[in-house]
């Protein structure tokens, strides 16, 4: 009697100009989200200390403080984006590059290969049509594989680019 337990799966794509162009807009699309942000941050922030300065200066100061961070962070994010923006036009067609991690389930049983059940797995689609569907060797670097109990925190929640090969 088996056991189900979930594994991560690879999606990988083939590159083609029309996978470059829905990169490039998703990717636009975050800026443009993330530019809303700091305005919205700028707006809702402003009145608030200015009316703070006049009762309480140092907390107006940590306040401001942090609202400035924040813009920080959020313009941080936004240059990862802008840079992820010319890797796409550098991409070539016919290049695989990873999109992100999926789940899926596999049946263990006694005796299996732990190691073997969890890694390899890939799906390489072209245009969103599944054109492959493989199992990777394993290399020794992966003796022993890596678990991700969930997605990776990126800019508007959108797996970043990372060109294989």
């Amino acid at each position: 009697m088996g056991v189900i337990i979930k594994r991560n799966v690879i999606l990988r794509s083939i590159v083609t100009e029309q996978l470059k162009e829905q990169l490039k807009e998703e990717l636009q699309h975050s800026i443009d989200e993330i530019d809303q942000r700091v305005r919205q941050i700028d707006f809702r922030t402003q009145s608030y200390i200015t009316e703070l300065q006049r009762s309480n200066i140092q907390q107006a100061m940590a306040v401001r403080q942090q609202v400035e961070q924040e813009k920080q962070r959020q313009r941080g994010l936004r240059e990862a984006l802008l840079e992820n923006m010319e890797q796409v036009e550098k991409l070539e067609d016919g290049q695989e590059i990873a999109r992100g991690v999926l789940e899926s389930e596999v049946e263990i049983n006694e005796g299996d290969s732990l190691a073997e059940a969890l890694s390899g797995q890939e799906i390489v689609t072209k245009d969103d049509i599944v054109v492959e569907i493989r199992q990777r060797a394993l290399t020794e670097d992966e003796a022993t594989p890596t678990i991700i109990t969930a997605p990776a925190e990126t800019a508007a929640g959108r797996d970043l680019i990372l060109p294989t090969r």
